[in-house]
């Protein structure tokens, strides 16, 4: 099962790791991780603590005990980043597939991706959430910046959000 929630990307891996240090070393309950989250990185709310505890694990960078989660002594590089992407989270193969295939002229947007996968979005997402496209659409925009954090993907200069295969392809 890939994860669905995305948040925004950090502005480098620097400030991934530092979300990595606000989980505890000792085992903590979902609860209590999310409050920590919160509190020593500035997240707005619980939902968002949770879906960074959710990739930090899909990253390596956190994992379950029996206990609670704790974080690991992994480093966020490139690589462990990279890798986690592509194997845990939602949409990331369809995703390099069509920064594969794209160039200057015809470079991966948002919009297009969202057009791409839009019948790859959960039923029970659609159903919930009355805004479903344009929350798909929010989610396309951040999994593309994710993926230029480590290379996967390349911002075409002098378009706004437009994207081609990166060098780590």
């Amino acid at each position: 099962m890939r994860l669905k929630p995305l948040p925004e990307p950090p502005a480098s891996l620097g400030a991934l790791a530092d979300l990595q240090r606000a989980v505890p070393l000792v085992p903590g309950t979902t609860d209590d991780c999310c409050a920590r989250l919160r509190e020593r990185r500035g997240l707005p709310d619980r939902q968002t603590a949770n879906d960074w505890l959710a990739l930090l694990r899909v990253l390596g960078l956190v994992r379950a005990t029996p206990r609670g989660f704790v974080r690991t002594e992994a480093d966020p590089t490139p690589k462990r980043v990279r890798e986690g992407l592509r194997e845990g989270v939602l949409l990331v193969p369809e995703t390099l597939s069509l920064l594969r295939d794209a160039s200057g002229t015809t470079p991966v947007t948002p919009a297009s991706l969202f057009a791409a996968t839009r019948e790859s979005v959960p039923r029970h997402d659609r159903a919930r959430d009355p805004n479903w496209e344009g929350s798909w659409r929010n989610r396309a925009d951040r999994l593309l910046r994710w993926l230029a954090l480590v290379d996967l993907a390349e911002p075409v200069s002098d378009a706004d959000a437009a994207y081609v295969a990166g060098n780590a392809m």
